[in-house]
């Protein structure tokens, strides 16, 4: 494919590279995205309706019990060949920065080194009072599909700790988006993958990538608003292109991984 031989001549020369990941990727590896519908016993929730400080403040016990079982779901799945290729991508460019819209940890599990999560992290528990950082639940502690379950207390403060992510009516993490906007204003290559192009702010950062000079380079199977940005667009999915696209770069280099 031209575009795919394009886009790894674009990567082969770059030396500073912004991977910017959305829920396709790991759609690819079983984790559902926010937006399918919930099964089993937890269909008669609407997921929008349980990602808010309100849901939270109203019923911590089903809110938290709910995330629990996410994160349950996310543990139980591996990371696929797009982010190991993602990974890849890291070792050969030094200057390399993961910035993701999902709040699982396949990417660290693939071996990227300290991403940039937008939205938060199901592994990054806090305190809703003091902000204070919590280790996850115990293995043991975790919830069956349905159930209710307590949000532990801080340590600190005796708060209830809450999921680390971020919610409807909530503001991105401000060291991430300063860390974001660091990465995209000097970056040859952004490589936007897996996202729709259509959640705001984190929309922008192939934008604002491509404003500032950078090539912009889309993996995606359907087209995206993210189509009249990118220089390259490669239709498909992450765990295809992505092997494809570094192993022309860097011939065996998934190998390596």
């Amino acid at each position: 494919m031209p575009d795919v031989r394009e886009a790894a001549k674009l990567l082969e020369n770059a030396a500073r590279v912004v991977v910017f990941t959305g829920a396709g990727i790991s759609a690819e590896s079983g984790v559902p995205t926010f937006r399918d519908a919930l099964t089993g016993l937890w269909e008669r929730y609407d997921a929008q309706s349980l990602a808010t400080p309100q849901a939270f403040r109203d019923d911590p016990e089903l809110v938290w019990g709910w995330y629990e079982w996410r994160r349950l779901k996310v543990s139980s799945v591996r990371p696929n060949p797009g982010h190991l290729a993602v990974a890849a991508v890291e070792a050969r460019i030094r200057d390399t920065t993961v910035i993701t819209q999902n709040v699982d940890d396949l990417h660290e599990r693939a071996g990227s080194k300290n991403p940039v999560h937008l939205h938060g992290s199901l592994f990054a528990p806090r305190c809703s009072e003091c902000g204070a950082s919590a280790d996850p639940p115990a293995e043991e502690d975790e919830p069956g599909e349905g159930r209710r379950m307590p949000p532990p207390p801080c340590v600190r403060c005796k708060g209830l700790i809450r999921p680390g992510v971020v919610w409807f009516g909530e503001a991105l993490p401000e060291t991430a988006l300063e860390a974001a906007a660091r990465a995209v204003s000097d970056c040859d290559v952004l490589l936007t993958i897996g996202t729709s192009g259509l959640v705001y702010p984190a929309a922008e950062i192939p934008r604002l990538a491509a404003r500032a000079g950078a090539a912009v380079v889309q993996v995606n199977p359907q087209p995206t608003p993210m189509d009249s940005v990118a220089l390259v667009n490669l239709r498909g999915s992450a765990a295809r292109v992505l092997p494809e696209l570094v192993n022309l770069a860097w011939p065996d280099a998934m190998s390596e991984t």
